[in-house]
Order: C-alpha cells, then structure tokens, then sequence
C-alpha cells in the first residue's frame, strides 16, 4: 500500500509517497524498493545497490515493519538522474526504549533521512517529518527517536540530545592489565552460533540499562559476521568472542576485526561490545588485551562512565579521543511519557513546555513518589517551576543533562533557582543513559 502528496513548486511538482515492506515486496532492480535503496546511498555516499542483495534487505525491513518515504521528481531534467530514484527519502519504524527501572516504552524512530543538493529548501524534509511527527502522535506514541548524522538539523523539530558515548583508545601492550578478580570463561564463537548468543546478551543488556534502544533486524547479523556494514554479506574479517558466567550463562560479547599490518601501531576495533553487566564488561577487556600481536584496540560507544579506567593497573593505557551524541529524542506526549519514566528520587515538579509543532506544548505537574510519576495538565504556565521547550525536554527527559547545567546554557527558558534544582533533582540518575544502537 502507498498513499501519495503533493507539493508545487515553481520549477517542478514534487511527489511524496510511503510504502510499507512485507514479504511480498517487489525485489526487482525496477521496483520501488531498490529505487529507495538508490536513493539512501547516493544520500549517505555509499556505493550503488548490488541488487542481488535486495531480498535480505527486504527481508529485514519487513522484520522491522519499516515504513519508507520517498520524494520524487515528476519534472526532472533532460538528463536527470532515473526519476524512480527518490530525490529526498525518510523512514520509520517502532522499537522499544529503556526508561529506567526496567520499564520499556515503545519508540517512534526516525532514520534514513536524505535529501538531494539538487532539491533542498523546498520543504520536503519539513513536510515528511511534520506529517509523520503528526501520525505518531495520532497514533499515541510518548516518544519519537532518531541517531542524527549531521546535529544542526533535529533541534527545529524538537528533538534534543538524551545519551552520549565516547570513543576510547586502549593500549594493550605488556602495561596492560585488569585488576578485577576473573570469573566465568571467554569463547571464539562461530557466526552462525552467534547470531542468537548476541540477541540473548543484547536482550538482558537492553532491559537494565536505561536509554537503551532494541535493536533492528541486521544487528545481529552483523555482529556476528554474516552481514558487512555495506551489504547483507560476510564480513570474513570479523570475529566474535563470548563471555559466559560461573553458571555457562552468556553474558558478554565483542565482535572485532583487525584494522591490518599496515597500521602501526597493530589495531583491533571494536565493532560491537555488550555486557549485561561491569564484570561481564571487563572480561571482555581481559579478552582483548590478551590477543596476540595487538598493541592498540578502539572502542568508538563506550559508557560516559566507563569502569575501564578504574579497573586497570595503569590507567593511563586508556586514552579518551572523543564524545558522541547517539540518541535523540522528541517528546511527543508529555504525561505519558513523563508518567511511564522511572525516578530515582521523589518530589513535585511544575514545568512549562513550549512547542513550535504544538505535541507537546503546555503546563504539567509531575508528583513523583516511589519512583513512579503522576503527571496532571494545569491551566496555564504562569508561576511554573521552570520554562522549557520540548527539545531541551528531550535532553533532560532520560536524566543525561543535569538541569542546572541545561539552565547555564539557556536551554531553561524561565523559572526559579528553586525550581531548577527541583528538575535537577528529579531528573537525576545515578548512572547516565548508555545507547549503543544506531539506526
């Protein structure tokens, strides 16, 4: 099914369709799938589709229940591009989100947003994420998410920074060493085996780490090896190793592959690193550091606050290189997403939320009491403890920024002292939200 709508311009009409993928969806290199995929790739500038691989990518997007938008060009040039080819494309799919305490909230997410050089300022990025922002609020998601390439775009739409990772640099040479106490046993795993070990470790990862996003269809695949980054094919590179406890558990894993001999210093990175737990993670560390011949390994999504460091002889072996914004989030319905969130600490909270798109504006009051929150509508927004608008809610929603420094930086419109330190202490977590899913 597609539905279809149409904006004018003065130079050509510009034509919107969605589409869903199921297993039936047309797989030929003149379907519209594969004109999509054209589209993603010229937008991201990765190689063109090989269309042998579009039956596992049509297979994984009806495993996500992906819907897919494309803009495409009805008046194009004389030797324009194929105008099957979506001149702008946007997709979406449903996936749960860690709120804290073990509770999961379904997520609307955003992901393959591109729009052509040759077609911008014409409001085709504008008119996709309005419309559907709209349906997902229509059809009563709290929560909108996305992993944003470029971070000055999302901000107009209210989207606001929720986790960060960093990128690490890890020595391992003969100073290396994890003073842990070591428990349970590490195996090189076989990428047909791993597939449903990385999806048993993710799943009990996922459900106690807040922020945490579950994970599509091809994660797994990839991160045993089955599928490249580029294309559903063998990565023949990559090596999984798991970590199983006391009891034959698994409860860590690590996909890595070697950055070659003509890097010095010798490098392994990480691809993919997940642990149900801190001693599950530095077993996995142990594991690395004790690979043959390897002087550095990297890491680019390990936590904010990273037991690592504590854990070596020598500290300085780890070195920070960067930090990242991973997950971005559009509150699109503030009491149910303020209800379903879990508290770490009790307290009242009066707030007033503005929103250019209209989701989320007004004045609410949350009354938290054992970490449970009640959200009520109020009357207006006068006297409220604090003034924000509903991309700095998104910020502050998961607890990754603490109000006061929000308020520093003028992301906190209005209120009082008083109440700043009230949002500080009701947002606050004692472990930062950790995502490591990228969509």
């Amino acid at each position: 099914m597609s539905t279809q709508t149409g904006i004018n311009t003065a130079a050509s009409t510009l034509r919107i369709e969605t589409f869903s993928v199921d297993g039936d969806a047309d797989t030929s290199a003149e379907g519209p799938l594969a004109a999509w995929f054209e589209g993603v790739s010229f937008g991201f500038h990765e190689g063109r589709l090989e269309v042998e691989d579009l039956p596992k990518l049509a297979e994984a997007y009806a495993a996500d229940r992906r819907i897919l938008w494309g803009a495409y060009d009805d008046n194009p040039g004389p030797h324009a591009w194929n105008p099957r080819i979506p001149v702008a494309t946007y997709g979406t799919m449903v996936n749960s989100l860690n709120v804290g305490g073990g509770r999961l909230l379904d997520a609307h997410l955003v992901t393959a947003v591109t729009v052509r050089p040759t077609h911008r300022r014409r409001g085709l990025l504008r008119q996709m994420i309005t419309a559907d922002l709209q349906g997902a609020a229509e059809r009563g998601f709290a929560v909108a998410a996305l992993t944003a390439s470029e971070a000055t775009i999302y901000g107009r739409f209210g989207f606001g920074t929720a986790t960060h990772t960093t990128s690490i640099e890890v020595d391992v040479r003969e100073r290396f060493a994890i003073t842990s106490v070591p428990y349970g046993r590490m195996e090189v795993v076989s990428p047909e085996a791993a597939v449903d070990l990385t999806q048993e470790v993710f799943a009990g990862f996922h459900s106690h780490s807040l922020g945490s996003i579950g994970r599509q269809f091809a994660y797994s695949r990839r991160s045993a090896g089955l599928w490249g980054e580029d294309r559903p094919q063998p990565d023949k590179a990559l090596r999984t190793a798991v970590h199983y406890d006391d009891d034959g558990r698994p409860d860590a894993f690590v996909s890595y592959s070697f950055a070659g001999w003509e890097k010095t210093p010798y490098t392994m990175r990480v691809k993919d690193l997940v642990a149900v737990s801190d001693a599950a993670y530095l077993e996995l560390w142990r594991y690395l550091g004790s690979l043959d011949l390897i002087e550095r390994v990297t890491f680019g999504s390990a936590p904010v606050q990273d037991p690592l460091p504590w854990a070596l002889a020598d500290r300085r072996c780890r070195e920070l290189k960067s930090d990242e914004d991973v997950l971005w989030l559009r509150i699109l319905d503030p009491v149910a997403a303020l209800s379903q969130r879990n508290y770490e600490h009790d307290g009242v909270l009066s707030l007033s939320i503005t929103d250019a798109l209209g989701h989320a504006e007004g004045a609410f009051e949350l009354s938290v009491a054992n970490g449970a929150g009640t959200v009520r509508r109020l009357g207006d927004g006068s006297g409220t403890d604090i003034t924000l608008d509903v991309a700095a809610l998104g910020s502050l929603y998961l607890g990754g920024v603490d109000a006061r420094i929000l308020a520093s930086a003028g992301g906190l419109t209005g209120g009082s002292p008083e109440g700043v330190e009230r949002a500080a202490t009701l947002f606050s977590v004692a472990r930062a939200p950790y995502c490591i899913t990228h969509f």
